[in-house]
């Protein structure tokens, strides 16, 4: 005989009465549209230079004087990209832009390490061991990092001229890490602040030394953080000018400089696909950094923007 309980288990589970569906949101709103309309006419806005650049640099001359600066070529050439790099005259020499190539990796390898090197030991040595007058000094390198360049040129020119450093490679490559010795201490001093401090505590106790804690326990994690270092230094020692132009030397020449000597010329013919394939050339380091480790400069912006 069925309980009444019985009953009401074996009872069918009451149908819910169909409400309204969900409406699905419409993937193009105004909002959305309008953004998509931003972003295209900001790609737009930087990507149509590079376009007309590097069109020119495959047209002959006789296709840029007809002046449209739009269209594709009709008779596609390389000859201007070998002869920027190869045969462009940079004032009185005529060994394309190449020469120019090799100094600035002679110049930009040493003057990252050397930044990039005294920029880490001084963020590690702020973070953890906190020396007596950690704070002014800290905010005497902030000071330096927004002071502009023109202002220290003079001065820097008459030290580098008293120890026999200046026009030499040496001597530029000892500016460049100057120049970037504050921006490095203040972003591996984040990162390191976003690190516990119980780790270097329990160093501390095994008997760690200021370098075996550096060299052993905080170098290997600052992986992320050398490479935006990297990133940072290469792309604006590469990029840089007037710290070339001034203080590297007839010799020592990086490509910047000796690309204004191609392009600004005013002797002979204004060869413009030679100038824009030059102009590629020298943008060619700093752009493939980006695209090969673009998502590691945000991981490692990302990993000291927050204190643990």
């Amino acid at each position: 005989m069925s309980t009444p309980t019985d009953t009401l288990d074996a009872a069918p589970p009451a149908r819910r009465r169909p409400g309204p569906r969900p409406k699905r949101r419409s993937r193009f709103t105004p909002a959305r549209l309008g953004v998509y309309a931003f972003l295209f006419t900001a790609a737009l806005f930087f990507l149509l230079p590079l376009y007309v650049m590097l069109v020119t640099s495959v047209k002959p001359m006789a296709e840029i004087r007809l002046g449209n600066l739009l269209a594709l070529p009709v008779h596609f050439t390389l000859a201007p990209w070998r002869d920027a790099w190869a045969s462009a005259c940079t004032g009185l020499d005529c060994n394309g832009i190449r020469v120019g190539f090799w100094n600035s990796v002679r110049i930009v390898v040493p003057s990252t390490f050397f930044s990039i090197a005294v920029g880490a030991v001084n963020g590690y040595a702020l973070s953890f061991w906190r020396p007596r007058g950690a704070g002014p000094l800290f905010a005497i390198l902030l000071a330096g990092a927004f002071i502009p360049v023109q202002v220290m040129v003079y001065p820097l020119v008459r030290v580098l001229a008293f120890v026999h450093l200046f026009s030499s490679l040496p001597g530029i490559v000892v500016i460049h890490t100057i120049f970037g010795m504050p921006v490095m201490t203040l972003l591996f001093r984040n990162y390191y602040a976003s690190l516990p401090q119980e780790l270097f505590k329990a160093a501390r106790i095994d008997g760690g030394g200021f370098w075996r804690i550096f060299l052993q326990l905080m170098l290997p994690m600052s992986v992320p953080i050398v490479v935006v270092a990297i990133i940072m230094q290469v792309t604006g020692i590469w990029n840089d000018f007037i710290l070339g132009l001034v203080f590297a030397g007839a010799k020592n020449l990086p490509m910047t400089v000796q690309l204004n000597n191609i392009i600004n010329t005013t002797t002979g013919e204004r060869l413009y696909n030679v100038n824009m394939a030059a102009t590629l050339l020298t943008s060619l380091v700093p752009l493939a950094i980006y695209f090969v480790s673009g998502r590691w400069f945000v991981r490692g912006i990302a990993s000291g923007a927050v204190k643990g």
